[in-house]
């Protein structure tokens, strides 16, 4: 009897889920896409309805074979490529590229890719989405349309190798438009008068900030301001005119959607979004655990419902109650509710098994996988715990008509903090504990400080504060911020200034030539509208070909008066002048751009033709020689460190160099992370080690 066949894809996931299915079942992967439009044309025919002209992809000609041969002479063939839009989208392909009857039931999808969740998608086969599809292929002829109509464009205007795109040129527009308000910003000049005050009931002083007179609030402007402050009530008494106290209720954050792991992980864990996504489509399709064999620890990872499954919720209470107790369980059980655009296809991301503990799957992980499934497993427990509250006590304090406010608080009751809490993307103002206070007590002075405060700049985007706006502004989804920030740095637009998101002079100039001429393209508001359009055709309420012909009709009209607007017109994007001097003729060496990447280059070119490689400067010196210690990168990629005097000097080390020095003999500490990780000594005659601080 023929065997059925179950197309997945990616070798991971078919390996998991062969486990679960049997011998039955052949399982096979496509490896992605199998067909798509072609690289050397537009490969959409606009006159005809926007017609795309699909080719089977070159580098996929042996997976193909493979597909075709594996189909021949079963029984049923299953279409269980990821559930959404793309992975839709790849089941239509392989549909017509085995020639599987669209009219059958034959799509299947796993939000968890555990015995559970195989068994329950493979019991409820479906039809391939037409709608859902569409709403891809609409998308994709979209994105086909901008990034090749627009990029010769700006080949032309500014220089070869450019790129536009429906996303990411409204992504650039808003991390350009943000370092002009940095540089827009004016700041100004604010005073604060603190008061450092002791009870009679305490051992330890407490601050309390001047907020006003008579109960008004006054602002200090200057120095002068807080000086005749500060006159006024060195010699005053300092009284409790009033004390409130309350208590403050914390509820937890909601589990993940795609977006907020996204921004969680850049800030705890400092991954970049690429980085993240890696992680998780490794912890979903499935790894071996010890115990256990293959099995997915998440559910699906591109999502942004909040919905939980009555099964996961019952196995998070049990965990709960069995680890921290009853008073850890919410009287009534936590329903988040998602945002209005949210697609309800699958859950929040979660542990596939919520018992499953970080630790008990730590030694079948890797570093990134192990510190990804702990902030999805915490996130989503602490998600169904009980709030945490804080007793809190808010004293307003006379000085000879000057008031002075302090308050602070105390936990009642930890809750969900006891394991987890958000990070913040802006640091908090930090409430100490209050002694205790009672009305008509008289406070000793200790010290009175005025200090110096300017406005400070809105900051610079970072990967986590750009997605967070980008989603709050419905630009792109869940599943295109990675992609979108991994192009617009690899194109030079944007680059990273630490964690910040700066942009390059190409990127300010490309922004500003799609400003004049091509407005919608890069506007906020135009690409959320066309995003809610997709989703429109997704709910089968409209025809994509329409949705294209509104968008079509009016960019081929602009693009068309730009280029009669631009006639003879070119953009150029100044050299970036680096402080390195060419040894050959004297002058400032420039940045270039080149086909491996960026470089250094004399500006004399063509009588000078001076070039270097651009090497990153450690704080570390050589422990050898007392050079400076370069960041460099194997031929595969992998950073490590080295004197800037080699091969002369032998120094070499896969440890971050420090600046601090070493206390045993002064040279500098390197700094060792991993499972074993470490703080020691670059002198390898020294001993000098110690531990790495966990926060």
């Amino acid at each position: 009897m023929a065997k059925n066949l179950v197309i997945v894809e990616s070798p991971a996931k078919a390996k998991t889920i062969k486990k679960y299915l049997g011998r039955g079942y052949d399982v096979i992967a496509s490896m992605g896409h199998v067909r798509d439009l072609p690289k050397s044309r537009l490969g959409v025919d606009v006159e005809n309805n926007f017609e795309p002209k699909y080719i089977n992809i070159r580098k996929q000609s042996e997976t193909i074979k493979k597909l075709k041969a594996a189909a021949k002479g079963k029984s049923k063939i299953y279409l269980a490529t990821d559930p959404d839009r793309e992975g839709e989208a790849i089941s239509w392909h392989l549909a017509h590229l085995l020639k599987v009857d669209l009219e059958e039931k034959n799509r299947v999808t796993f939000n968890e890719i555990t015995q559970t969740g195989v068994k329950a998608g493979m019991a409820e086969p479906r039809k391939v989405d037409l709608d859902l599809v569409n709403s891809q292929q609409a998308r994709r002829i979209l994105d086909r349309i901008v990034g090749y109509k627009l990029s010769p464009f700006l080949w032309k205007k500014v220089k070869s190798g450019l790129s536009a795109g429906r996303v990411q040129s409204v992504t650039v527009r808003m991390i350009v438009d943000r370092e002009n308000e940095i540089r827009r910003f004016v700041p100004e000049e604010y005073w604060s008068v603190e008061a450092s005050l002791l009870a009679d009931s305490a051992s330890k002083p407490f601050v309390a900030q001047f907020y006003g007179k008579e109960g008004k609030k006054v602002k200090l402007h200057n120095q002068e301001e807080a000086a005749e402050i500060v006159a006024a009530v060195q010699d005053a008494a300092f009284v409790v005119e009033s004390v409130k106290k309350g208590v403050r209720k914390k509820t937890p954050a909601p589990p993940f959607i795609t977006s907020t792991m996204q921004q969680e992980a850049s800030r705890k864990l400092g991954f970049q979004t690429r980085r993240t996504m890696k992680a998780a489509q490794e912890l979903y399709e499935g790894v071996d655990v010890e115990g256990i064999g293959a099995v997915g620890l998440i559910t699906y990872m591109r999502t942004d419902s909040l919905r939980i499954s009555d099964e996961a919720k019952a196995a998070a209470k049990a965990y709960i109650e069995e680890r921290y107790g009853k008073a850890y369980i919410p009287s009534t059980p936590r329903v988040y509710k998602a945002k209005n655009n949210a697609q309800d296809a699958h859950e929040a991301i979660r542990p596939s098994m919520p018992g499953l503990t970080p630790e008990q799957v730590k030694g079948s992980l890797t570093g990134d996988q192990y510190k990804l499934y702990k902030l999805i497993w915490e996130r989503f427990i602490a998600s169904q715990m009980a709030s945490c509250l804080l007793d809190t006590v808010a004293a307003q304090i006379d000085a000879e008509g000057y008031t002075f406010k302090a308050s602070g608080f105390t936990v009642k009751f930890d809750g969900f903090t006891v394991l987890y809490v958000e990070g913040k993307d802006e640091e908090e103002q930090k409430e100490g504990v209050l002694p205790e206070l009672k009305e008509k007590d008289l406070l000793k002075l200790k010290k009175l400080l005025p200090n110096q405060h300017f406005t400070q700049p809105p900051p610079r985007y970072t990967e986590a504060s750009l997605i967070k706006v980008l989603e709050e502004n419905g630009i792109g989804r869940p599943s295109t911020y990675a992609p979108t920030i991994t192009t617009i740095l690899g194109r030079n637009y944007v680059e990273r200034e630490g964690r910040q998101l700066k942009p390059t002079e190409l990127g300010e100039i490309t922004t500003r030539l799609m400003k004049e001429h091509f407005d919608k393209i890069v506007d906020a508001e135009f690409t959320a509208n066309m995003e809610k359009e997709l989703d429109i055709i997704e709910d089968g309420q409209v025809p994509w070909e329409d949705v294209l012909h509104g968008f079509y009709d009016d960019f081929a009209k602009t693009l068309e008066k730009a280029e009669v607007d631009t006639e003879g017109v070119t953009y150029k994007v100044p050299d970036e002048v680096t402080d390195e001097v060419c040894e050959l003729c004297g002058r400032n060496m420039v940045i270039k751009n080149g086909r491996f990447g960026r470089f250094l280059a004399c500006p004399g070119y063509p009588e000078c033709k001076n070039t270097k490689k651009i090497v990153t400067a450690t704080p570390g010196v050589c422990p050898l020689c007392g050079g400076k210690i370069l960041e460099k990168k194997s031929k595969k990629g992998k950073k490590f460190y080295g004197c800037e005097h080699n091969p002369e000097c032998s120094f070499l080390s896969w440890d971050e160099p420090m600046e601090e020095k070493c206390p045993q003999c002064g040279k500098s500490l390197l700094k060792k992370t991993g499972r074993s990780a470490k703080i020691y000594c670059s002198n390898e005659s020294c001993s000098y080690e110690r531990g790495i601080d966990k926060e």
